[in-house]
């Protein structure tokens, strides 16, 4: 199946929403398409001048605003991911064939399920009771601000256990650290007061 791409130096995880300002013609175009028929666009990660491998369907949740000059403030959402065939061409944005890009089935063990949710709530939600719920890999990454290289990281690996793993080494080392010193951050800036995540399991 053809697609149409929209390649930025961000990657958007499956579930994921986020917003985009659109300006340049040709994606105004293409978004405009996909709004008019509910459609979908590819959303691929671009980097060192090139397309990475497997992007994510996108569609258009919200739009936030219409500009007299054409321009979009726009909320999208990720869907199904995709493997990058051949580009093609016909339109004034990028356009590609693609092929379905599904996981093995592979799911990680109850211990490594749980290594992975405590993980990540002792940086997303410091000092807060509870658990992450039935959130999976994807789901917990998107509710980070992760970097672009390790998000289409986690979009490449073909397994959830692959995934959960990957997501649990990083939020265990200097990454998670950083992250929980920005959250902490944010929480001190907005209300004054910081409660530390208890140590251990």
């Amino acid at each position: 199946m053809e697609l149409g791409l929209f390649p930025l130096g961000i990657a958007l995880l499956p579930g994921e929403e986020g917003p985009l300002h659109i300006f340049e013609p040709r994606y105004r175009e293409l978004i405009g398409e996909c709004i008019d028929t509910s459609g979908a666009f590819g959303f691929i990660y671009h980097h060192d001048g090139q397309l990475c491998s497997v992007g994510t369907r996108a569609t258009v949740v919200e739009v936030l605003r219409r500009y007299d000059d054409g321009r979009l403030d726009i909320v999208v959402r990720g869907g199904d991911r995709f493997r990058l065939g051949e580009l093609t061409s016909g339109r004034s944005f990028i356009t590609a064939s693609v092929i379905d890009f599904d996981d093995v089935p592979d799911l990680p063990s109850p211990d490594e399920l749980a290594a992975c949710r405590r993980a990540w709530r002792k940086v997303a939600l410091p000092g807060e009771p509870g658990e992450p719920g039935d959130r999976n890999a994807f789901a917990m990454a998107a509710a980070l601000v992760l970097p672009a290289p390790i998000k289409q990281d986690l979009l490449e690996l073909r397994s959830e256990r692959a995934r959960v793993q990957r997501l649990t080494r990083e939020l265990s080392g200097e990454l998670g650290a950083e992250l929980l010193a920005n959250e902490i951050g944010l929480r001190a800036a907005s209300n004054g007061k910081v409660v530390h995540p208890p140590e251990g399991g």
